[in-house]
């Protein structure tokens, strides 16, 4: 009997793949009324189970948004939460987007006195209730609103809510780099059959002391081995011996000068001779008119 040959799996099918890979579909113990319109099933122990194929469709309605917008500058990507801040930079890195990784400073979109104040026309967050000052100011400011939303998750003011994990840092990279993903296959800069040359792993959150390690490693100089200069054995013992310095004598570098012969009269009377050089000296002078 002849097996037919494996068929490939659609784009879909893999980003789902990938998804419960990363646990997007694990949700939370409790569930909001608005929430539960995304839920597929309870579990024994309680926790809800997210449907999976209603977050990608949100995926792509979220990217469809991404896309009209002309000036990727007018898009925010903002995340309170450590798990989230490395991804909403790899997002905005590749998109072209705001980044605001970090305690988000309240006034940013409603005082017009503060240095950081913007106007985006769209802004995304990472979990509503973490993020919950942004999503209020952009209320006040008519600011679209787009975030990942858990089964416990507030849905207040946002108008595009992503049905998924937003606590696991492998869920919330994994969505990051879908919905970068379709964005840049939406604007033409990837084929829709193409595979993304950029690494999941990129948009992971990761610990600062594995960064730190892998800094280390990365620094370290390479292990040089050490080589002797001799050409002998290993011993020093072998090396060949310098023949020792011939001593000088004395006379040979230093001549005393000579002693003038004492005469009978004492040292007074004794005719001491100039130095040869001081008398070449003197006789050399000439006549300047001076004397």
């Amino acid at each position: 009997m002849a097996t037919t040959p494996a068929r490939a799996l659609s784009q879909k099918e893999l980003d789902i793949q990938m998804m419960l890979a990363a646990e997007v579909h694990l949700g939370t113990k409790n569930c909001d009324f608005q929430m539960e319109r995304y839920v597929f099933k309870r579990r024994a122990d309680g926790i809800y189970i997210i449907n999976i194929g209603k977050t990608w469709e949100k995926l792509m309605l979220a990217a469809r948004v991404i896309v009209a917008i002309e000036n990727p500058q007018d898009i925010i990507v903002q995340s309170a939460r450590p798990y989230g801040q490395r991804a909403v930079l790899k997002f905005a890195q590749y998109t072209g987007a705001q980044a605001l990784a970090g305690r988000h400073t309240p006034g940013t979109f409603t005082n017009q006195l503060q240095t950081s104040f913007s106007e985006p026309r769209l802004l995304i967050l990472t979990d509503p209730r973490t993020d919950h000052q942004p999503i209020k100011e952009a209320a006040l400011g008519n600011i679209p609103t787009i975030a990942f939303c858990d089964t416990d998750s507030p849905m207040r003011y946002v108008d595009i809510g992503i049905p998924a994990n937003n606590k696991g840092k492998h869920s919330i990279g994994c969505l990051f780099w879908i919905l970068a993903r379709m964005v840049l296959q939406m604007r033409s800069l990837i084929l829709p059959g193409q595979k993304w040359d950029v690494m999941v792993d990129l948009f992971f959150y990761r610990e600062p002391e594995e960064s730190k390690e892998q800094e280390e490693e990365e620094v370290a100089p390479p292990a040089v081995e050490y080589v002797p200069d001799y050409a002998g054995g290993g011993d020093w013992g072998d090396l060949p011996v310098a023949a020792p310095i011939a001593p000088v004598a004395a006379a040979e570098y230093y001549a005393p000068p000579p002693v003038p012969a004492v005469s009978a009269g004492g040292w007074d009377d004794a005719a001491v001779a100039p130095p040869p050089a001081a008398a070449a000296l003197v006789s050399d002078v000439t006549a300047t008119g001076w004397e």
